[in-house]
């Protein structure tokens, strides 16, 4: 068998199904259309409307290389040699067209004629009463019949989830050889070890199976088959794991060139450097498609995976941020393939650049609760970490058991590795728990079944605002109906429109439907299933009924003002790159009458002379009047010609390019100004952080920019008249204020400081002296922490021995301070540890050191029992 490398083998597959008569697709992206699925976990996830029948695909045959990531096992990466959360599902399919008698000889030539394959090396596994595969697999290829396994719905059934396409399936198996055997007398097909290597899995997809359990066949009988990449990789170049080919090696090399360690020198630096190289590779392909770090969802599985990655680079010495170091070589090994990666690469490198510093920061935080603990252990006399610390540290903090096992060490102290198993394994129930519901929620609906009839509406509105039509269907309450009457809301399907339906950001058209014997009012445009437009309208007169004329009139003025806000947002979107950097994106918009909102990528606040920057360029763009240029073309052309697109969007092989000439080219279904000086003038209303790495920016442009501007002059001209003067003097009358202000504010506090000290010597006569030490102990209504200082501070320098326990009772809250001088502190008195008790009967907590500490409590009514403690508690610590 011939050494190939992994980009190698990825074209002979994809080249290979293509001499089959399929059509090669390109990877989908890891977020599916499902919306009930986080991630694109296998190569059928973007056909299952196919499969079900609900879609009608460009041909009967597919290819792809599908880019996919799973992180249920991913504690198990790094540690096992075909564990990983990214990885590539080589995948042809079949909606209807070929089935078992094509798919298995397809599946056998493929890999032992041209990859090379040992025949005699090769075994199948099928579904235990499928003798239709069997025959196939014996009598047409030829294999014996010892080598035909018969395995059941655990090994050889195949589904998505439990709702959803399904069906048996029959897996390729190479016999690696003993090297790779667990060595038992039992070792066969279907082993836990690595010699029986299941290579690919042929899915026959014939049945669709409900939530009440039925199972009901398919309008046709479909094959879908799965085969890794990198494990076909890690056989054809005889690597005893995934992470020993071409396609990881590279990135653990220069992980350990990081790092200054070698590969094979000890399992702690292999499981981290293999860890490494696999996150980095599911992070870069991740942002690519448009995932940022978040605090749920797809952004918390990014953000967990690259805190893992940075954590285990800690243990091996990668003390810095070290991540962004890795994309040249990720580049290398994958951007020929996926251009993603390069397109996006500065977005790639700026989200790990400043996440990774970011968790710097969080690290001091996990340390700090780790320290706090291990310090309870020290006081209780104990030495065992609770698991439960260890899996908070874990799961928020990113810190692996192994660390945390390290430090505890350290302390000289253990950890509960049973707890924090029965943590770990919780949470693997609740994401299992989860995943029962993350079922596919691709169905059929009245929209499904209506586009499937029907096909795409017709868009006119590009060059029109009005025009006639034929009624093709009526829907009420989510079900055909054949007419509609005065008073009722109906949806209106069309044979042709000029209402532009929602999507891209563009709010849907309003306008009226008039027929012979109708008048509708349509309250908003949508399309539901791919480009069939639903008018969603009121009946204000007459009846109308399927087959009836209409004639459609678009609210022109507000569409206009629509208009105004896209192109708006196409010259904001350049103008941010321009100020800000190549890796803005827009991650979303809403495009309004009265306002567009902008989301992009961006990873600090805009500075005000930023946001005045932008509001310039695109202002100037504005008053150059440029004519904007629509035209059709193909995907590959219009990123050849830089033209942005949009994740969300989903984009054919033709696409439509709305371009500024010299300044922007932008992907866009949506309707636009004829030149760009037809929106009159932008402003900037607003900008704030939505998220970690998204800004978002308000703005409005046409008549609301006007009308924002005459509102924002009136106020203006309004304040100066508060303030007695011209309104360019406004900003220096409002700081002297503030200064005024800020003076007066000063002299309350000092007479509140005075009425405060006043009580000093009140407080002084009335201490009690406890084993030794005088006690001082008090309570200000809504006194501040600094007053309470002051006031301890006066105290300590007048008595000594002394422990002073102040409180500030205010807000529904109280606040304590402690302070024991040098004398009482020499007798064995610690400020921190009475303190803590004292909060504690309060409703709180809190401590610190032995000089002063400050606590808080959440039951304010309770202070002067818990004040009270004081003495007792100092005549427990003297006696102790």
């Amino acid at each position: 068998m011939q050494w190939r490398s992994g980009n190698e083998l990825r074209e002979m597959f994809l080249a290979y199904f293509e001499e089959k008569g399929s059509k090669r697709f390109k990877s989908f992206p890891l977020i599916p259309e499902d919306p009930s699925i986080m991630f694109t976990i296998a190569g059928m996830v973007p056909f299952k409307p196919y499969f079900l029948g609900i879609r009608t695909p460009e041909g009967p045959r597919a290819v792809t290389s599908q880019k996919c990531l799973r992180t249920n096992d991913i504690d198990n990466v790094g540690r096992t040699a075909r564990h990983h959360t990214f990885f590539e599902m080589l995948g042809n399919f079949s909606f209807g067209d070929y089935f078992k008698k094509e798919a298995i000889p397809f599946a056998w030539e493929f890999l032992t004629e041209r990859v090379g394959l040992e025949p005699d090396r090769m075994y199948a596994s099928i579904y235990l009463d499928d003798d239709e595969a069997f025959d196939i697999w014996h009598n047409d290829v030829g294999l014996s019949k010892d080598r035909i396994f018969r395995m059941g719905e655990e090994d050889n059934y195949w589904s998505i989830g439990p709702v959803g396409p399904c069906g048996p399936c029959s897996e390729l198996y190479y016999d690696q050889g003993e090297a790779f055997s667990c060595g038992k007398p039992t070792c066969t097909v279907g082993c836990d070890c690595d010699r029986y290597l299941e290579v690919w899995n042929l899915v026959f997809m014939q049945f669709n199976r409900f939530e009440d359990g039925r199972i009901e066949p398919l309008p046709k009988q479909n094959i879908d088959t799965g085969m890794g990449l990198e494990r076909l990789a890690a056989v054809v170049q005889r690597a005893p794991s995934d992470f020993e080919t071409d396609l990881f090696k590279p990135l653990i090399d220069a992980t350990c060139s990081l790092a200054g360690v070698r590969y094979g020198a000890g399992p702690k630096e292999d499981r981290a450097v293999k860890v490494i190289a696999d996150h980095i590779r599911a992070l870069a392909f991740m942002i690519a498609d448009g995932i940022l770090p978040a605090n749920d969802g797809r952004g918390y599985v990014l953000r967990r995976l690259l805190r893992r990655a940075a954590m285990l680079g800690r243990l091996i010495g990668l003390d810095r941020p070290f991540l962004v170091q890795l994309m040249p070589t990720l580049l290398e090994l994958m951007a020929g393939h996926y251009s993603e990666l390069k397109e996006h690469r500065s977005t790639i490198e700026q989200v790990l650049q400043v996440e990774e510093s970011r968790f710097n920061r969080t690290l001091e935080q996990g340390s700090n609760l780790l320290d706090t603990e291990v310090a309870r252990l020290e006081e209780r006399g104990e030495s065992v970490l609770p698991g439960e610390v260890a899996f908070e540290l874990y799961d928020t903090f990113g810190f692996p058991c192994e660390l945390t096992e390290e430090i505890c060490e350290e302390r000289g102290c253990s950890l509960d590795h049973e707890g924090f198993r029965r943590e770990m394994e919780a949470q693997r129930d609740r994401a299992r728990q989860a995943g029962k519901h993350a079922t596919s929620r691709v169905e059929k609906t009245v929209y499904t079944e209506l586009h499937k009839e029907l096909g795409d509406t017709p868009f006119d509105g590009y060059a029109a605002t009005e025009g006639d039509a034929a009624v093709q269907a009526l829907i009420a309450d989510g079900e055909r109906v054949s007419s509609a009457s005065e008073g009722q809301e109906v949806e209106v399907v069309l044979d042709r429109t000029p209402f532009y339906a929602e999507g891209g950001g563009q709010i849907g058209d309003e306008g009226v439907l008039t027929g012979e014997a109708s008048r509708l009012a349509v309250r908003n445009t949508v399309a539901p299933a791919e480009r069939l437009v639903v008018h969603q309208a009121v009946v204000e007169a007459g009846t109308i009924a399927v087959g009836d004329a209409v004639h459609g009139a678009v609210d022109a003025e507000r569409r206009q003002a629509v208009r105004r806000h896209h192109t708006a947002t196409h010259i904001l979107h350049e103008a941010l790159i321009q100020v800000l950097g190549p890796h803005v994106r827009q991650s979303g918009s809403l495009v309004a009458p009265d306002m567009l909102r902008f989301d992009f990528t961006h990873f600090a606040p805009l500075r005000r002379e930023e946001v005045l920057e932008v509001e310039r360029i695109a202002n100037r763009e504005i008053l150059a009047n440029t004519p904007l240029a629509v035209e059709r073309t193909t995907l590959d052309r219009a990123k050849e010609r830089g033209a942005k697109a949009i994740f969300e969007e989903k984009y054919g092989e033709e696409v439509r390019l709305v371009s500024i000439h010299g300044f922007s080219a932008e992907l866009c279904g949506g309707t636009h100004v004829d030149a760009t000086g037809d929106i009159g003038s932008l402003r900037i209303i607003h900008e704030e952080g939505i998220g970690s790495g998204i800004r978002r920016i308000i703005a409005k442009a046409g008549m609301p920019a006007l009308e924002y501007a005459q509102e924002t002059s009136s106020r203006l001209h309004e304040i100066a008249g508060l303030l007695g003067g011209e309104h360019h003097e406004s900003p220096e009358k409002i700081v002297a204020l503030q200064e005024e202000l800020k003076e007066l504010r000063k002299e309350l506090a000092d007479v509140r400081l005075r009425r405060r000290l006043e009580h000093v010597d009140g407080l002084i006569d009335g201490a009690q002296e406890v084993a030794g030490i005088r006690v001082v102990t008090a309570s200000f209504e809504g006194a501040s922490p600094d007053v309470l200082r002051q006031v301890g501070d006066t105290v300590k320098n007048r008595l000594s021995p002394v422990l002073v326990v102040l409180a500030a009772v205010g807000d529904g809250k109280v606040q304590f301070i402690a302070m024991a001088d040098e004398s009482a502190r020499e007798m064995g008195l610690h400020a921190g540890n009475i303190l803590r008790e004292v909060a504690k009967a309060a409703g709180g907590g809190g401590g610190g050191k032995p000089a002063m500490a400050q606590a808080g409590g959440k039951r304010p009514e309770k202070t002067d029992e818990a004040l009270a403690l004081v003495p007792e508690l100092v005549s427990h610590s003297r006696s102790g």
